[in-house]
């Protein structure tokens, strides 16, 4: 994002020039879908942040930014962008000649989301595994662990083909891609 869409902000974190934006329905689309991803067990500030971030045309903020956004301190800015960037839902980088962070939600955010937990259903299935040795497999806590390494096998095994069937899919959407979008 440029200095100058930086600088022009609104409280609610969208870049002015959006007329057509009612900026309360965005802020409450934001605690809307955050609400939703906090029901769904996500930490309530990490669900703030990536739905600001979401909802931002650049899908890019600074602490301050995201901060004045959200009504919410630094502090729990900084503990939220450190969840999201552990589970590779958001990414720092720095504006050239700034030493402010600014926090970006990767391209193809939920396709990366997903494809990142394939290792950790991997160490999951392989530890679950060595558990029911463990514990015998023919013991009822054996057994159900094992089990729950099948079903670990199972879904790793369809996530992957699940997200081979969405790029094709995604192919034939005709979306516009936020480079589209910024260029209209």
């Amino acid at each position: 994002m440029s200095s100058e869409t930086a600088d022009t902000r609104e409280p609610n974190g969208a870049a002015q020039g959006r007329e057509d934006r009612d900026a309360e329905a965005v802020s409450r689309f934001v605690e809307r879908f955050a609400s939703e991803m906090t029901e769904a067990g996500m930490q309530r500030m990490a669900s703030r942040v990536f739905a600001a971030l979401l909802a931002d045309d650049d899908a890019s903020m600074t602490s301050a930014e995201l901060a004045l956004a959200l009504q919410i301190s630094p502090a729990a800015v900084s503990g939220a962008i450190n969840y999201l960037t552990q589970v590779s839902m958001v990414g720092r980088e720095r504006d050239p000649g700034s030493r402010r962070d600014r926090y970006r939600l990767h391209n193809e955010i939920w396709y990366t989301t997903f494809a990142s937990r394939d290792r950790v259903l991997t160490r999951w299935e392989n530890t679950l595994r060595d558990g029911a040795r463990t514990l015998g497999e023919h013991t009822p806590a054996g057994a159900r662990i094992a089990e729950t390494a099948a079903f670990f096998e199972f879904m790793q095994s369809e996530l992957g083909a699940m997200m081979d069937r969405w790029e094709e899919y995604r192919k034939t959407l005709e979306l516009p891609t936020a480079e589209d979008s910024r260029d209209a």
